[in-house]
């Protein structure tokens, strides 16, 4: 919950940030595991580079986005940097425990609409405006309510504002 917690806040996991470059990354987290699509054309921009549960997105080289997508019911592999000295954790997040959890350290959010419809719900933190998506769990998804909101993805992308910082 700290990690989620701290990249709600700040936009940031560690030292990772978007706008850094993808070389960077690569020496804090070793190797990224490319989309196929990468591999095939080399400099193809928006298909994620991932470890384990980490992903991050890359535009002319540098990262413009990163992503963890919990499995509810299930755990997750995050990399050291990321989680030092954890092979694994529990990635059943229920929305109301994430709100509680940013809401005990002050950082607001607010509804996003954009992603709000049907069985999920959506918010934006402030001011860091990363996205923490919840759905209803799927069918395989050993979670003890199947009724209640769990978190699948909390992913932040790098804005016009952070590409004209960069200029």
């Amino acid at each position: 919950m700290n990690v989620l917690v701290d990249f709600a806040r700040t936009g940031r996991i560690g030292p990772l940030h978007c706008g850094m470059p993808l070389t960077e990354a690569e020496d804090l987290l070793g190797p990224g595991r490319p989309h196929p699509a990468i591999q095939l054309i080399p400099d193809i921009e928006g298909y994620p580079y991932a470890w384990d549960g980490l992903e991050l997105s890359v535009t002319r080289r540098l990262v413009s986005g990163i992503s963890i997508s919990p499995r509810p019911g299930s755990t997750t592999k995050l990399p050291s940097l990321v989680l030092p000295d954890s092979e694994a954790y529990p990635s059943t997040v229920l929305r109301e425990d994430l709100l509680a959890a940013l809401d005990a350290v002050g950082c607001r959010h607010d509804v996003n609409d954009r992603l709000t419809f049907g069985g999920q719900s959506s918010i934006l933190t402030h001011p860091a405006n990363v996205c923490a998506v919840f759905f209803t769990p799927h069918r395989d998804e050993q979670v003890p309510h199947r009724e209640r909101l769990y978190l699948g993805a909390i992913h932040k992308h790098a804005s016009a504002s952070d590409a004209d910082a960069r200029a």
